[in-house]
C-alpha cells in the first residue's frame, strides 16, 4: 500500500500541488499561514516529500561531495570529521570520493557527480588548474591544501611552519638538509619545497631534494637510502607517513635517530606520536580546516548564489617536537 502523495495533502489542505512543493522546497515563497496548514496536513497525513524530487524543483542536492587523494592516509580523517560535522550541521549529506592519487579517476568521478550534488570541497586535488576551472564552472568548488586564485581555498600556512622546522634544525646545529618530495603533481609538495628553500637561505643552511615519492610508507626504505647518499644530517619528509617508513629504513641499516640523522615529518597523524622514536612533525588543526572549507561551500551553494571574491583562508600550522630530531653528532 502506498503512502499519501503531494496531491493528497494538496486536496485536504486547499491548495495547489505547487503551493505544496513550495512549502517544502523554499518555504519563504509561501505565506505564514498557508505554510503552516500545509505542514499540519502534511503531518496528520504521514507525508514525507520526495528528495529527488525536491531537488528537481529546487535544483538543490543537499549533497556535497568532498574528494581525497588517498583514503587510507590518517591526514584526512580529521579533515573529513570536521567536514562531515559541518555538513551535518546544516542539513547536508556528505558523499566521500577517494581518487587513489589519480587526476584521472578524480575527473571521472567529479563529473560523474556533478548532477548529484550541490559542491565539491577537493582535498589536495591533483586536477590541472583547468580542469578545476572547469569543476567551479560547474558546481560551488573549495580547494583544501591547494590554492588557485580564482577559487576559495583553505590551506595551512606551511611558509612560517617550514620556516620554523629549519629554525629547529639549525638551532640544533645542522647545517644541510634533504627534502624528501612528495608526487610530481602536487601543489603542497612544490609550496614546501619553495619554502623550506627560503628558510634555509635565511638561516645559512643548504638543502637538497630528492623525489619524487609517493606519500606512503612503502616508499620510506628508497627515500631513507636516497637521502642516507645525499650525506645531510637532517631529512625533512614530504608526509608522516613517508617519514615513518624512513625511520624504519634507518633501524635496518644501523643508523641511529636522531644521533646519526634527524628527521621530520608534516601532517602530525596520530601514528607519529607511537613510532620509535616519536616523530617531529608540523601539523595543525585539521578539523577546523574541513569545517572552514565545509562553510565556505555552504555560502557558495546557497540560494543567495557564490561570493564574487573566492576566499583564501589561510589557519596556523604547530610545529611538535618529539624524539626523532636532536644535535647534530660531533665529528
Amino acid at each position: 500500500m502506498s503512502g499519501p502523495t503531494i496531491y493528497d495533502v494538496a486536496r485536504e489542505a486547499g491548495v495547489a500541488t505547487s503551493t505544496v512543493s513550495r512549502a517544502f522546497s523554499n518555504p519563504n515563497r509561501v505565506g505564514a499561514t498557508t505554510r503552516e496548514r500545509v505542514f499540519a496536513v502534511a503531518a496528520e497525513l504521514g507525508y514525507r516529500p520526495n528528495p529527488h524530487a525536491r531537488a528537481l524543483l529546487s535544483g538543490r542536492h543537499h549533497t556535497v561531495a568532498m574528494v581525497v587523494s588517498d583514503i587510507t592516509n590518517p591526514h584526512y580523517f580529521e579533515l573529513i570529521r570536521g567536514a562531515e560535522q559541518r555538513a551535518k550541521a546544516s542539513e547536508y549529506t556528505l558523499v566521500l570520493v577517494n581518487v587513489e592519487e589519480s587526476p584521472r579517476v578524480e575527473w571521472d568521478q567529479v563529473q560523474r557527480l556533478v548532477p548529484a550534488v550541490d559542491g565539491f570541497v577537493l582535498a589536495a586535488s591533483r586536477l590541472p588548474d583547468e580542469n578545476l576551472r572547469q569543476v567551479a564552472g560547474q558546481r560551488p568548488v573549495v580547494l583544501i591544501s591547494r590554492e588557485l586564485p580564482d577559487l576559495a581555498s583553505v590551506v595551512l600556512d606551511h611558509v612560517e611552519g617550514c620556516r620554523r622546522v629549519v629554525e629547529h634544525l639549525a638551532s640544533l646545529g645542522h647545517r644541510d638538509l634533504v627534502y624528501l618530495a612528495g608526487p610530481r603533481n602536487s601543489w603542497m609538495a612544490a609550496t614546501r619545497w619553495s619554502a623550506l628553500q627560503a628558510a634555509t637561505e635565511e638561516n645559512g643552511l643548504t638543502a637538497r631534494r630528492i623525489g619524487p615519492f609517493t606519500p606512503k610508507v612503502a616508499q620510506g626504505p628508497a627515500a631513507a637510502d636516497g637521502a642516507l647518499n645525499a650525506g645531510a644530517t637532517a631529512v625533512v619528509a614530504h608526509n608522516d607517513l613517508l617519514a615513518i617508513g624512513v625511520l624504519q629504513r634507518l633501524a635496518q641499516r644501523g643508523v641511529r635517530v636522531p644521533e646519526d640523522v634527524s628527521v621530520v615529518g608534516f601532517d602530525n597523524i596520530f601514528a607519529a606520536d607511537l613510532c620509535t622514536p616519536g616523530l617531529t612533525t608540523l601539523g595543525g588543526v585539521h578539523a577546523d580546516v574541513g569545517r572552514v572549507a565545509m562553510e565556505l561551500l555552504l555560502d557558495a551553494a546557497a540560494p543567495a548564489g557564490r561570493p564574487e571574491e573566492q576566499p583564501r583562508v589561510v589557519l596556523p600550522t604547530e610545529l611538535v617536537l618529539r624524539g626523532s630530531t636532536g644535535p647534530v653528532r660531533a665529528p
